[in-house]
């Protein structure tokens, strides 16, 4: 029976990841590179070792991806403390119903603890979560399923008990291949036909879980 729900946090949760969409072609050109749009999609959620690996792979292994990624990191900072941080629509709906149901929940993040701490505290959401886990903290980050083993294996559930909700694709195969039903609520692409097969649902708004999850009770 599924009883867990773990959460991305970048697009998913909270409104990021166009910003990641911005700020990698931003630091590349500082460092003399153009990214496109769409090498720019394709950098979402990838953790560690995979996406030192992909700009090394668009751009050349001579890139310095540590600097260009402490400058997107402070492009990005920069932009954030001064225009704010705002939550996914019907993310506090979906956070309220789980809360007042005991429903586990987690976070599983391509994110430093660090800026998630520092995320979820300013806006207030802390509280509605069993576990934080950051891909800091396994061997390898999305899309590899090392974050969601850990994150099941944190709050005592196998995979097949939890549904995982993300925004991306690297997020879906991530959450996909530990095992685990995967929810997607697109953010910046919809999925494709490939990525459909891999889903347990794909829902618009991210509240609509709270349907989904009152039909596999019924």
């Amino acid at each position: 029976m599924i009883d867990t729900i773990i959460f991305d946090m970048d697009g998913t949760l909270i409104d990021t990841e166009k910003y990641y969409r911005i700020f990698w072609p931003k630091a590349l050109k500082i460092f003399g590179y153009s990214m496109t749009d769409e090498q720019a999609l394709s950098m979402r959620s990838l953790g560690k070792p995979f996406a030192e690996a992909h700009l090394k792979e668009m751009f050349g292994k001579e890139i310095d991806y540590h600097s260009v990624r402490n400058k997107r990191k402070e492009l990005m900072e920069k932009s954030l403390d001064e225009n704010g941080i705002e939550l996914k629509p019907g993310v506090m709906e979906l956070l309220t119903w789980l809360k007042k149901n005991n429903i586990r929940t987690a976070i599983a993040t391509a994110t430093d603890m660090e800026r998630t701490s520092k995320y979820i505290d300013k806006l207030g959401i802390s509280k509605y979560f069993d576990k934080i886990i950051s891909a800091t903290m396994v061997k390898e980050g999305k899309p590899s399923p090392d974050v969601y083993l850990y994150a099941c294996e944190q709050l005592e559930r196998k995979p097949q008990e939890c549904i995982a909700v993300e925004d991306s694709p690297n997020g879906v195969l991530s959450a996909y291949s530990a095992g685990c039903k995967v929810i997607m609520v697109p953010d910046q692409t919809k999925p494709d036909y490939e990525l459909k097969n891999k889903l347990f649902a794909c829902v618009e708004n991210i509240s609509d879980i709270i349907d989904l999850w009152q039909q596999m009770e019924v």
